[in-house]
């Protein structure tokens, strides 16, 4: 019988009217405020005012029946803590009347303020468990929507002294100080009418389909995400013939029903198509300002785990769920716009726009170099640790790609020579004498980190369940940064444009060394790397420390991105989340190894032997090689294996005994990793030669090609 499912059709008609039909956006404010509650509120939105309290209550009342005229029953704060995932409280709209009936009201306290128990979420300290309260506050700049009949509040998450527990308020911070050092910098070039500057970023999305029904039989990826056992298929991604191949059905239907539901909570869901590893697919939305885009992206996470299970399947987040193939990442696109619509890292044609471009390019070079550790812990996790330099993902050393053109014009800068596709020009970088040169619009290389595409860099470090907050945070403050080291020497200049230009000069020599258009995969490029005097951060537990290192918790603190307690709380948080995590990993070896390998490996063994001896019995002729050495392999295995579990279990408990989380982080990369790894390999090849019908769980070919 076909089961296959197929996807449904939207009329094309129908999508300018489904999109964004579950979000309280600027069309709907528009025609359900007052005319100056609708001005005051996009004061607010765009231009980043404080917001007037007076406006709560009446914004309060036309969200509400909006809200119930869609469905909706309850309200919700919706915050981003430091989970990693989103947080909601469920409150109705129903208020008591006296008279044994009920009213539906939503008042602008709250609208604005809510008070979700602070005590059970990771706060690194800043909160002990008998100091419960802790505040949510409305963030205007986010547009409130609908999800499962519930009216959903983008809030930021902060405790009783004001401390942000949350990813939402350091990045909106981070956002207004690159805006702050922008704005100096363009008025410097002249740019009077820019009130505004944003970053904006557009996130591909990899992730794994697999069926639901073969999932539920794995413990580890229901524990873990990831799978902890599972021997190499014949056929992975050699023939690299899966990306960009025909869609199955089964995922076409999927990925219809996941843009319908998608478009009507307002993102921009564009693009989509097969990935290069088998079950692996990508989802790309359009370029959305920084803050919107996190929170769209946490919902894309969601929404497609949410879809997924309905069509029978499980989406795969983690970023390497099966060990030899590609693990999946999340391009983190990130550009620099103004209010007046001018993308700041656009070469442009004029003069005035090119030297204008090369000041923020440069600040964006410096920036990477002087923060390449920052920048490197902002994808740090004990999953994207097996995906980072594994061959399908740029390597823990972050550098940057400029392309031959724009590499070839800093070298003309920094040297004073000609430029050779300029008639032998000398190119100077004053506001009226740089000549024009043409855009670099090509990414020649998918191997670098960190790539400037045409108009933007593209920041490919980053694993697939990974909030895009941490990235986008470090990103904003170590350019505005450099941004505002730049302005604070040019606004004393005598000369402007000679001062520009030894500027741009000076930065290019001092920091060229992170410009790297070869092959990042390559052995030659680490030993390069370290010559040229580049971090090599390879694991989680290397990587964290430098969060709290004395320059940057200088950077953080000028900027009011996070106080001193704040860096110090996220660090405990992060190699908190790094330790448990690998310890519910190793549990779960040590479980499934157990429960399930060692018994299945014992079973069949035992049936080798009796076929052997039956075998011997009727016959001492009879040739029993194949039971016989099967049989005395799988004993070794199963002895090895064995013994090589009880090590992980005996190093586990030498781990939870060290109380110095930094300390505890190095073991378990020192010791516990390497443990898992030993356990595996024997358990891989115990897979290789048992009987299909004994082994416990799906395999990788069960799991990469069933749907």
């Amino acid at each position: 019988m076909n089961t296959a499912v197929f996807p449904k059709t939207t009329e094309t008609g129908r999508i300018p009217e489904l999109f964004g039909s579950m979000v309280f956006n600027d069309h709907v404010m528009k025609e359900r405020l007052p005319k100056e509650t609708y001005k005051a509120l996009k004061k607010t939105m765009e231009l980043g005012k404080h917001l007037d309290p007076s406006i709560a209550g009446v914004v309060a009342n036309a969200m509400k029946d909006w809200a119930v005229e869609k469905g909706a029953t309850h309200f919700t704060h919706w915050f981003q803590p430091m989970t990693g995932i989103t947080a909601e409280k469920h409150d109705s709209f129903i208020s008591p009347e006296g008279n044994g009936t009920v009213i539906m009201e939503f008042s602008g306290k709250e609208l604005v303020k809510g008070e979700p128990d602070a005590s059970s979420f990771p706060s690194g300290g800043l909160r002990a468990t008998f100091e419960a309260r802790g505040y949510t506050a409305w963030d205007p700049s986010s547009y409130a929507f609908i999800k499962d009949n519930t009216l959903c509040i983008p809030t930021v998450f902060c405790s009783y002294g004001g401390e942000a527990l949350d990813k939402k308020t350091p990045l909106l911070r981070s956002m207004e100080a690159i805006n702050k050092e922008a704005l100096r910098i363009l008025k410097l070039f002249g740019s009077t009418d820019v009130t505004r500057v944003n970053t904006t970023v557009g996130p591909e999305q990899e992730y794994f389909l697999i069926d639901e029904k073969l999932f539920e039989k794995r413990e580890d990826l229901k524990l873990c995400g990831r799978t902890l056992f599972g021997r190499k298929p014949p056929k992975g991604q050699e023939l690299e013939d899966h990306y960009f191949g025909v869609i199955k059905p089964r995922v076409a239907a999927f990925m219809a029903d996941l843009d319908e539901e998608l478009w009507k909570l307002g993102i921009f869901a564009k693009t989509e198509h097969n990935e290069v590893a088998p079950a692996q697919h990508e989802l790309a939305p359009i370029f959305t300002d920084t803050n919107l885009a996190t929170d769209h992206n946490q919902l894309m996470m969601e929404t497609m785990k949410k879809v997924a299970k309905r069509h029978g399947l499980a989406c795969l987040l983690q970023e390497k769920p099966f060990e030899g193939i590609n693990g999946s990442g999340k391009h983190n696109n990130w550009s620099i716009s103004t209010n007046t619509g001018v993308n700041l890292l656009e070469p442009g044609e004029s003069p005035r726009e090119n030297a204008q471009f090369l000041l923020f390019l440069t600040a964006v070079i410096k920036a990477v170099d002087e923060y390449q550790d920052l920048l490197r812990v902002s994808v740090a996790s004990a999953g994207n640790d097996h995906r980072l330099g594994a061959n399908e993902a740029p390597p823990a050393i972050v550098s940057m790609f400029l392309g031959d053109d724009l590499t070839e014009i800093l070298e003309t800068i920094e040297t004073g020579k000609a430029y050779s596709q300029k008639d032998k020009e000398v190119m100077k970088v004053g506001v009226h004498i740089l000549p024009r040169f043409p855009k670099d619009t090509t990414d020649r290389n998918r191997t670098s980190p960190f790539a400037f595409t045409g108009n933007k860099f593209e920041f490919r470090m980053l694993g697939s369940d990974l909030s895009i907050a941490g990235p986008n945070i470090i990103l904003n403050t170590i350019v505005a940064e450099e941004l505002s080291q730049f302005a604070d020497e040019l606004e004393k200049a005598a000369d402007f444009n000679e001062a520009l230009e030894e500027l741009i000069r000076r930065t290019i020599r001092e920091h060229k060394r992170i410009i790297f258009n070869g092959n990042n995969y390559s052995d030659e490029w680490v030993k390069e790397a370290e010559k040229r005097g580049l971090l090599n951060l390879k694991t989680t537990a290397d990587a964290l420390p430098s969060f709290i290192a004395p320059k940057n918790i200088e950077l953080f603190t000028k900027h009011r991105i996070f106080t001193t307690a704040e860096l110090h709380s996220r660090y405990e948080i992060l190699m908190e989340v790094y330790c448990k995590k690998l310890r519910i990993e190793a549990l779960t070896m040590s479980e499934m190894a157990r429960r399930q390998i060692l018994p299945a490996i014992s079973k069949y063994a035992s049936s080798l032997v009796k076929t052997a001896l039956e075998k011997k019995r009727l016959s001492e002729d009879l040739p029993a090689v194949y039971e016989t050495e099967t049989a005395r392999r799988l004993s070794e295995l199963s002895a090895s294996l064995g013994e090589k579990i009880l090590k992980l279990e005996d190093d586990l408990d030498t781990a939870a005994a060290i109380s110095d989380i930094g300390e505890q982080a190095q073991f378990y990369k020192e010791r516990i990793l390497i443990d898992m790894a030993e356990a595996r390999a024997d358990a891989d090849e115990a897979e290789g030669i048992t009987a299909a019908e004994y082994w416990p769980f799906p395999t990788y070919t069960e799991l990469l090609y069933s749907v």
